[in-house]
């Protein structure tokens, strides 16, 4: 087994519902179906972003089981219900899109921030085992009638090597509450990665950007970098998380001068289902109940969202015999930070692994 060359297959995914669960293990098969068997690990990357996979610990923890996957996103979507005022969804907002494509284009500004704050990744790596599937979550998977069109990559490998580690200085802005595309060209972290990838002839591989242990108040996602989703909708969330969930009590609201105070009581009243539901889901106490719902106010939204620390990147060649990083067309590593940096610098150490 050891001597396998690592292998990839890409697949397509026609996602039957908005939100589905997707078994992806069992299209594996039908390209391979001695893969599991050749290959102890794998890497499973999606190209979207409001599509992806969650840690193969999370989802041991939810028994593999695609209704308590869904349980749990269910929590989020409350959160963050469709056609609230999102200015993500506000087309006449959009210059970068031309008219034409402000007529088709989604309304997800909800499948967005559910897939930051529920924990879902672009690239997670398993230990393979037969008898455990691995789940595409779409959450965006239809656009009224029409079912949109998924990619996903999974990389098979038995052993892997670290062949670099280095750290990199991101310069953030003066406001507290901020995110940086680390795809921006004037950031310049794809083309340093694009280089080094070269320099140490990486055909199939990972790259892991971590934040520095004693970086706090900030995480890392992959998303769509839209100006009015990351400048606007999750500032808004990272000041109050439940902003959205409230709206839909706001809006039925006839006097505006009750509208705090009942809005208030409305969230109450919304948080403690999705609080039960999300216990549910997780199998946890129900004591943690009346400590979520007493300290719900005065908890950050980077504790309440499961905001990443790191975040990982595959490299694959597709037999071409020349590394690149593999990734869809509206993906973007995002640091995000909800209070200022000392010196406005954030560090992020790079581990470079090579597939053997």
């Amino acid at each position: 087994m050891a001597s396998k060359k690592p292998t990839d297959i890409t697949l397509s995914i026609s996602p039957e519902s908005r939100v589905d669960v997707i078994n992806v293990s069992d299209r594996v098969k039908k390209e391979n179906e001695h893969f599991f068997d050749e290959y102890e690990k794998a890497a499973f990357a999606s190209h979207h972003t409001t599509a992806g996979y969650f840690e193969q610990s999370f989802a041991k923890r939810l028994k593999n089981d695609p209704e308590a996957l869904e349980a749990y996103l269910g929590s989020f979507q409350k959160l963050f219900p469709a056609n609230a005022d999102y200015s993500h969804d506000q087309m006449e907002l959009r210059n970068e899109l031309t008219e034409e494509q402000k007529l088709v284009e989604p309304r997800n500004a909800d499948s967005h921030l559910t897939f930051i704050g529920s924990g879902l990744e672009n690239c997670v790596t398993y230990l393979n085992n037969q008898q455990s599937p691995v789940y595409f979550i779409d959450l965006d998977g239809t656009n009224g009638a029409e079912r949109r069109s998924r990619k996903t990559t999974v990389i098979g490998y038995n052993t892997e090597k670290v062949v670099r580690r280095q750290e990199m200085k991101i310069l953030m802005s003066k406001h507290p509450i901020d995110s940086i595309n680390l795809w921006d060209e004037k950031v310049g972290v794809l083309q340093q990665l694009d280089t080094f990838i070269k320099e140490m002839g990486i055909e199939k591989g990972r790259i892991d950007l971590t934040l520095s242990p004693d970086e706090r108040n900030t995480g890392l996602t992959v998303n769509e970098y839209e100006t009015l989703l990351m400048r606007h909708d999750l500032v808004e969330v990272l000041k109050n998380p439940v902003r959205f969930m409230a709206q839909r009590g706001v809006n039925m609201l006839k006097d505006p001068g009750a509208i705090k105070e009942k809005a208030k009581d409305y969230m109450k009243y919304d948080l403690v289902h999705v609080v039960n539901e999300f216990i549910d889901s997780m199998g946890l106490s129900e004591s943690l109940i009346e400590r979520i719902i007493d300290k719900f106010f005065q908890v950050p939204a980077s504790r309440f969202l499961r905001m990443k620390r790191g975040v990982s990147l595959i490299v694959s060649d597709n037999d071409t015999g020349v590394g690149k990083i593999v990734s869809g067309t509206y993906q973007s590593p995002i640091l995000v930070q909800w209070r200022k940096a000392e010196d406005r610098f954030r560090t992020i150490n790079v581990t470079f692994t090579r597939y053997e």
